[in-house]
């Protein structure tokens, strides 16, 4: 097993080979862009990771976890559109620093890129990869269209949310770790458990990036703190704080301020987080980070490895709960 910085540097090393400007220029110097970014490659990492703990080697998984790692680019592009985000990891989005024709294009050219790199596999495996990337990305656009659908509806409920995160965002993170399971030929329980794992913490890591969303530092997010409220998403805080607050004054200042679209956003977002913390939704939010951290945890029991490599999965959930970016 390697560390989590290893792992990065093998992906990162593997990408910067696949990464080239070809013809036609403006279809390929947007993807060129969008992939060195940076990011925290958490997708990638995992499915190397996988591959590692079922005891194969990580290198045959690398064009699996390229694949995610294109997807999850291509769906960051196109999201991007639909938001109207100005930043990403701190830099202009592509629709920004191009345009939106140029990022739509871009980004369908990734998600075939995304499928053409199972290639590189025999047969069985390819089969198998393509099934759950194939499933995993209609559920990604799934996700994507509860959470536009969530943007002008005032009876989102939390469980309904959380199924949009699962969706929008945990079952990439899960699958990210089945493929790595699938290169290394574990048998179907570990691989199905290894998903739970991902899917479990991939919620947690989506209530994180709400909480960071709203509370995080804006040196080290790399996104617009406070976009969520600006764009009047209905994410886990704001669902909290409106149950907290039981249909009282604040419920109903809360929804109107999140039905406004003010010229100075710097006060909606003040507002807002006061709104979080005084009603207790952050601290609930923490709360739900945690457990679902746990939940992802309780799977380790079951998989068939050893105590050394749960505990460096264990070590991975903790620092993603903890994090600032």
């Amino acid at each position: 097993m390697l560390s989590i910085e290893k792992y990065q540097h093998e992906f990162i090393e593997y990408l910067e080979t696949y990464s080239t400007v070809k013809e036609p220029e403006n279809l390929y110097a947007p993807i060129q862009y969008i992939l060195e970014l940076g990011g925290k490659r958490l997708r990638p990492v995992l499915t190397l990771m996988a591959a590692d703990i079922f005891g194969d080697d990580y290198k045959n998984a690398l064009n699996a976890a390229l694949s995610i790692e294109v997807f999850h680019n291509f769906s960051l592009v196109h999201d991007d559109i639909m938001d109207d985000a100005p930043l990403r990891r701190g830099h202009e989005t592509v629709h920004e620093k191009w345009d939106i024709n140029t990022a739509i294009l871009s980004g369908d050219a990734m998600l075939i890129m995304a499928y053409q790199l199972f290639e590189n596999y025999e047969a069985p495996v390819f089969l198998e990869l393509a099934k759950l990337f194939s499933k995993t990305a209609l559920e990604v656009c799934e996700g994507q269209q509860y959470d536009v659908d969530f943007e002008t509806r005032t009876d989102v409920s939390v469980p309904e949310y959380l199924k949009m995160i699962e969706y929008k965002t945990a079952v990439l993170v899960a699958a990210a770790m089945k493929m790595g399971a699938i290169v290394a030929k574990a048998s179907k329980e570990d691989q199905d458990n290894i998903y739970s794992f991902g899917r479990y913490l991939g919620i947690a890591f989506q209530l994180q990036d709400d909480y960071l969303d709203a509370f995080g530092d804006p040196k080290t997010f790399g996104k617009q703190v406070g976009g969520d409220i600006i764009e009047n998403k209905k994410t886990y805080l704001y669902l909290k704080a409106l149950e907290f607050s039981n249909g009282g004054e604040d419920s109903k200042a809360l929804s109107q301020l999140f039905a406004s679209n003010p010229e100075d956003v710097t006060a909606k977002i003040k507002t807002a987080k006061q709104y979080f913390v005084n009603s207790g939704s952050a601290e609930a939010t923490k709360k739900a980070i945690l457990a679902y951290t746990e939940k992802a945890f309780a799977v380790l029991e079951s998989l068939n490895i050893s105590e050394d490599k749960k505990a460096m999965l264990k070590t991975f959930g903790s620092n993603l709960m903890n994090r600032t970016v």
